[in-house]
């Protein structure tokens, strides 16, 4: 099974002069765990309802904080075309539960590990770790 079968292909990107409050209220209303942040037109970062908590726990301002100040730069993409196979590796290999899907340095939807769970769930071992999940039998994450 390839990406392309499994992405969301409705992507709601963000500018990074949005707030973090503002961010958040978008990720509830949208009922989404992240932001792709997007400048012109280009994948310019990520941001997660993580990150925003981790932002909030250092004492950081939502209502004054940008999500360009505390995004996740080196954003890690895959192709529609790939397996999802090698989409895991490039989750686990990262430590990262969402990924950007790019087809010609153009962004067409996200792919995260709970998409490819439903879908594959002889990988749900593989990705666990990432899940937090604990299976019987399963010793990993």
């Amino acid at each position: 099974m390839f990406v392309r079968q499994v992405m969301n292909r409705r992507i709601v990107t963000v500018k990074p002069s949005l707030t973090l409050k503002e961010a958040s209220k978008i990720m509830g209303e949208e009922h989404i765990g992240s932001l792709i942040v997007t400048e012109n037109e280009k994948l310019v970062g990520i941001i997660t309802n993580s990150d925003i908590m981790r932002a909030i726990g250092n004492d950081k301002d939502p209502e004054t904080t940008l999500v360009g100040e505390i995004m996740s730069r080196n954003v890690k993409v895959v192709e529609p075309d790939k397996s999802l196979e090698d989409a895991v590796k490039i989750m686990i290999e990262n430590k990262i539960k969402k990924l950007p899907v790019v087809e010609n340095n153009k962004l067409v939807g996200i792919i995260t590990a709970s998409d490819i769970a439903v879908v594959q769930p002889r990988l749900i071992a593989s990705i666990a770790s990432l899940l937090s999940i604990r299976l019987p039998m399963y010793s990993g994450g």
